[in-house]
């Protein structure tokens, strides 16, 4: 009973026994309960079952204990949350053990950079370890818009804003723009965080096929004239793919059917582009063509949390209406001095893009020539090696940790269990030993493995 004195469905003991007494009654008569009645009768009777309230029957966990019963069967360990115990680069330190490492996306191996370091440590002594509020009411720091300056410097916009969180950048920069009124068309293949802010916005949200602007633009002819604003999403790097869009088809449908277009340079910032600019430089185009221009501070530029690119009044916006923003404590000063200095490194020292760039491209071409599947990829700093199995990709996870490399798999439901993988993150500092050395194990354990019974997961 409630402090009212009714039950959880709202009914008192004493209005139960009058409809228990009424239903005895039209029993008797004959007569039939009218709809009201009947859904009171029916709401009283009727018990909460267990998974409605009880944390321990939430679905997400039995999913997780599925699997880890198949895990279990097959004598798999868990390839997860393995502790790291130093800074991980090429190479990475697990249980007092050296591994060849591609579980980390320092792609220009700045994290652990004495200049990074130090610039952290300066911010530190100079401002503390946090903020300690909102930076609309006394969270701002110089360090902020040091470090919002240069990225809409190298982006080629005209103004930037940072947040404390990549996965929060996009969920709220999307949630927040668009409405009920509004289209949001995001690539197949999008990232969570995109899918979340397209939730939260209430737009009405359409898929298209990952990559294929045709079909973009044809579903745009069917549904442009029914929304105020729409907007387009695709990534400047595919994280689970290692594949980049065709930008300059993308900005023409969007001037074509004048709509907004978003691009999400999570993993192509400090990548793709002679000196590392991202998809702009990539392609030779103007940012300001691209309308909101996301990134991350967490990849290439050594730190954590997000940003969005674009026009002051894209930015200023952005700023004052944003709840990730607004209601959000500042960026740590330490953290935002950190991805300044690697900002400031990667405009100098050019050749760390070449060599990632190279180790990629190596990579890939023997990853090819060796038979392995790499789906969609391209060949740069993300390469995937789809194995079509769950089970099958734990297994040889686990089998290349033992061999000395650190390399996670990818499982459903992250991704279909025909698409299970390995998914490799390569950087500047890999070295060609490591590089072909990591290829020829992969390749003969993948063989032994497909030659045994195929299980899976699901």
């Amino acid at each position: 009973m409630t402090e009212s004195g009714k039950n959880l469905f709202g009914l008192s003991s004493e209005h139960k026994k009058r409809l228990i007494d009424r239903m005895r009654q039209r029993q008797k008569t004959g007569n039939t309960y009218d709809v009201r009645e009947k859904a009171n009768l029916t709401a009283f009777k009727k018990e909460i079952p267990a998974e409605y309230y009880n944390i321990d029957d939430l679905p997400g966990l039995k999913q997780l204990h599925i699997q880890a019963s198949a895990a279990e069967k097959f004598g798999i360990q868990n390839p997860f949350f393995r502790c790291h115990t130093g800074v991980a680069n090429n190479s990475t330190s697990i249980d007092g053990r050296k591994f060849i490492n591609y579980s980390s996306y320092n792609y220009l191996g700045l994290n652990g950079h004495p200049r990074v370091s130090k610039a952290a440590k300066t911010a530190i002594d100079h401002y503390g370890t946090s903020a300690s509020a909102s930076r609309p009411v006394s969270g701002e720091r110089p360090i902020h818009r040091e470090l919002e300056i240069a990225l809409a410097e190298v982006h080629g916009t005209e103004d930037c804003v940072v947040y404390v969180s990549g996965h929060a950048t996009n969920v709220t920069t999307i949630g927040s723009l668009f409405g009920k009124k509004d289209l949001i068309l995001h690539d197949s293949l999008a990232h969570n965080s995109i899918i979340q802010g397209a939730i939260l916005s209430g737009s009405k949200r359409l898929t298209f096929p990952h990559n294929d602007f045709q079909s973009l633009n044809q579903m745009l002819e069917n549904n442009r004239r029914q929304y105020e604003r729409v907007l387009i999403v695709t990534e400047g790097m595919y994280s689970m793919d290692g594949d980049i869009p065709d930008i300059p088809k993308f900005i023409e449908i969007k001037n074509h059917h004048k709509v907004f277009l978003m691009v999400d340079e999570a993993h192509s910032i400090g990548v793709l582009g002679k000196k590392g600019f991202g998809i702009a430089e990539h392609f030779n185009i103007n940012a300001d063509q691209i309308d909101i221009l996301m990134g991350t501070l967490s990849k290439s530029l050594a730190a954590c949390g997000g940003y969005v690119c674009g026009k002051h009044s894209l930015i200023e916006n952005l700023k004052y209406t944003s709840p990730g923003f607004v209601y959000s404590v500042g960026m740590s000063p330490p953290v935002a001095a950190a991805a300044l200095e690697a900002l400031h490194i990667l405009k100098e020292e050019p050749e760390r893009v070449t060599k990632l760039q190279s180790n990629a491209n190596l990579f890939f071409e023997l990853a090819k020539n060796a038979g392995l599947d790499t789906g969609y990829c391209e060949g740069y700093s993300v390469i995937p090696v789809i194995v079509g199995s769950s089970l099958i990709a734990a297994k040889l996870s686990n089998l290349l940790y033992e061999h000395g490399v650190n390399v996670q798999p990818i499982i459903y439901p992250a991704v279909e269990e025909r698409a299970a993988r390995l998914r490799f993150f390569l950087s500047s500092s890999h070295t060609e030993e490591e590089i072909r050395s990591t290829i020829d194990i992969v390749s003969r354990e993948l063989k032994a493995l497909k030659k045994k019974p195929v299980y899976k997961f699901v």
